[in-house]
């Protein structure tokens, strides 16, 4: 007998299939032609899987949106249009491409003797390693000295490849092959619960993978060169040929990196930008999926500018930023870096500066602003101890403003000014520019004092990068305060954070709750959510303005993002149908994305919070309230307790998807599930004066 729940689950896929079928932009059809026959449909079908990005933050590596792009600029360079086609999974990838549902897999696909078998892979873009995983405790630094050793590999996959050759090198070694459909997470999780004696895991994924897993430890290398490659039908040579030249021209395929100082001529000739930054909310971090940041995207864009990609390296302190630069790590500090006399005279060179900053006193916002420094005798101003507000604070007890200082040690901005507004605090510093990207989300703080002279931000170099200095400083004089740059600007430290009331719609007895009620609950229908939970989730999201834009470029009704929706067949958030439907299936899709044994309330909580922020910070959270010894199967005064940690340097550091400012999805979840009570109370009262 089917349930009810499984039959929402049909006809959702169902609608899914016929919007993605019939939609805007998103025909589907059979093609299993070369260039010539594509060339007549004038299209590049895309292939990858759904989220692939969910992997975590990329603290060393290309980020997938840059192999994205330039797979939609290969298209283009073909005279195509790149359309996106998006797999439930990696083994559906090949079965995809050889029925003709798409064109060219395009993701992080390991190059196999299996899939070499039934598919043809172009010029490698990326070479990585494979690394054997195993517990913690387990004595060991090489093959031979860890002894006897299972492997467990997911079958068809290039991990079982490469298990497999390692078990016909040596008797010591044995294969435990698995279901192929097994995720990377699953296989750490099997060996940390001792399930599994060890198993194989990528390179490019295995430090942020292993975060969330203390009692696991990477292994030796098991494969020094596993190719990247995208793949192409067996008979469809042109299509490869043409691929080929486009990776090659453009410089996409990418060698091993190694350490190496590097010029502007190196950079250019391996067609990639190493940069080194933190992660923080003003150079670089992960929300709902895309890779944002300051810095990150003026990065970007100047890679950009000459045909690189960047290749993001993520360090925790100044003093690693630097050392990684002498070492060759990296090619360029982009980590909201201050030029200070201290750091020149450590031999240290920066670019022009893209910023100009003052320190600011905050404070709450129903004080009166400061009007001289002396009003900070005996106020007490808390601060980082290695930042350089102490050394302005110091210098103003020095100047006769008896000041008190406070140290906190490993707070960052964001907390310190939480604790003022929350009345824990009296006061702190912040740069300007933090303290306005604070700002947008929050009225309760704002700067009491402005301290005299500015200060600037800049990218930090080595002394012996004249002409990779030259170029960073060409970009900034012909882009600083330009189009690009205001935009960008405005979107991290002026645009509101918060959506707009649209119009006032005041819940009155005998009126609908929004003017979308009906079709809420058309869609409520078939996902099995209640449609007052979804309209109070959708007032929280755009306040019912079908044409609200965050600051992510979420749109719509239900604020998803543009990408989000293509992935579910949807190309207009901004139609308030299509808006609705995306929400609702993406909202459906992440509640499933969590253990099924949970309640059903706690999977909601969990699956809004998700919606919210991303499903990994949510999963971050959920390990972390394991390890402080909190539940991690629910929602209030558990897991969002932990959420509200990862703003913390110290928690974020240790989280596979760094970085997030937990207090948004804390408040989200609260006020949606706040609002829908009141809804359900509203219509529970409005029916019962309807009967008769």
């Amino acid at each position: 007998m089917i349930t009810q729940r499984a039959l929402a689950t049909v006809l959702l896929a169902a609608l899914a299939l016929l919007v993605s079928a019939c939609g805007p932009g998103g025909a589907q059809y059979t093609e299993t032609g070369d260039l010539d026959a594509l060339r007549e449909r004038g299209v590049l079908r895309l292939l990858a899987p759904r989220f692939d990005e969910e992997l975590g933050l990329v603290r060393e590596g290309i980020p997938l949106q840059e192999f994205r792009e330039q797979a939609e600029r290969m298209a283009e360079s073909l005279g195509l249009e790149p359309r996106w086609v998006y797999a439930d999974s990696f083994e559906q990838l090949g079965v995809m491409l050889n029925d003709g549902r798409g064109d060219i897999i395009v993701t992080n696909y390991s190059v196999t003797r299996e899939r070499s078998e039934s598919m043809a892979f172009c010029t490698p873009v990326a070479v990585i390693r494979e690394y054997l995983v195993v517990n913690a405790d387990r004595q060991g630094d090489t093959l031979a000295s860890l002894g006897k050793l299972r492997i467990a590999v997911p079958r068809g996959t290039a991990y079982a490849e490469t298990a497999a050759a390692l078990a016909g090198e040596s008797e010591a070694i044995s294969v435990n092959s698995l279901t192929g459909d097994l995720s990377d997470e699953q296989l750490l999780q099997g060996v940390s619960d001792g399930v599994y004696g060890a198993t194989i895991i990528d390179g490019n994924f295995i430090d942020s993978l292993l975060l969330g897993f203390d009692d696991l430890r990477k292994g030796p290398v098991v494969n020094p060169r596993r190719r990247i490659a995208w793949a192409v039908r067996e008979d469809n040579e042109d299509l490869r040929a043409a691929v080929n030249q486009f990776i090659v021209s453009h410089h996409v395929g990418a060698e091993l990196q190694s350490p190496e100082r590097r010029d502007w001529a190196a950079i250019k000739a391996s067609g990639v930008l190493r940069v080194l930054t933190s992660n923080n909310p003003a150079s670089y971090f992960l929300w709902r999926g895309e890779l944002m940041g300051f810095d990150y995207d003026l990065m970007r864009n100047f890679a950009k500018q000459h045909d690189l990609r960047v290749r993001m390296v993520v360090k925790n302190s100044a003093s690693e930023l630097f050392a990684a630069l002498e070492a060759g790590e990296g090619d360029v500090i982009a980590a909201s870096m201050t030029v200070t006399e201290q750091r020149r005279e450590q031999g240290w060179r920066f670019s022009k500066r893209y910023l100009e900053i003052n320190e600011q006193i905050i404070g709450r916002s129903d004080e009166e602003p400061f009007e001289s420094a002396q009003a900070l005798t005996d106020r007490t101003v808390a601060v980082a101890p290695d930042s350089a507000f102490l050394g302005t604070l110091e210098a103003l007890r020095e100047d006769g403003v008896a000041v008190r200082i406070a140290t906190r040690p490993d707070a960052s901005t964001e907390m310190l000014i939480q604790q003022v507004a929350d009345g824990d605090t009296d006061l702190t510093m912040a740069d300007s520019h933090l303290a306005a990207l604070e700002s947008t989300y929050r009225d309760d703080i704002q700067p009491l004092w402005t301290l005299a002279g500015t200060r600037e931000i800049a990218w930090g170099l080595r002394q012996d990068q004249s002409a990779l200095a030259g170029r960073l400083n060409a970009y900034i004089s012909r882009n600083y305060r330009g189009l690009f740059y205001n935009v960008t600007y405005n979107r991290y430290f002026r645009e509101p954070k918060t959506i707009e009331v649209h119009e006032r719609y005041r819940v009155e007895a005998g009126k609908q709750i929004s003017p979308y009620d009906d079709l809420v609950k058309k869609y409520a229908l078939s996902s099995g959510l209640d449609w007052r939970l979804l309209l109070s989730q959708m007032y929280q999201e755009s306040r019912f303005n079908p044409d609200a834009r965050s600051f992510a470029g979420a749109q719509g009704l239900m604020q998803i993002m543009p990408r989000t929706a293509r992935q579910f067949g949807y190309d207009d958030p901004h139609d308030p149908e299509q808006g609705v439907a995306a929400g609702v299936t993406y909202l459906d899709w992440l509640e499933r994305r969590f253990p099924q044994r949970l309640e059903l309330a706690q999977r909601i909580y969990f699956a809004l919070a998700a919606y919210n922020a991303g499903h990994g910070h949510v999963e971050d959270a959920r390990r972390l309230a394991q390890r402080l010894g909190k539940d991690p199967d629910v929602w209030f005064g558990n897991v969002e307790s932990a959420m509200l940690l990862l703003s913390q340097p110290g928690y974020a550091r240790q989280a596979r998807y760094g970085y997030v400012r937990g207090s948004e999805p804390v408040k989200y979840v609260r006020e949606i599930r706040n609002r829908y009570l009141g809804y359900v109370e509203f219509t529970r009262e409005q029916n019962h004066s309807e009967t008769p």
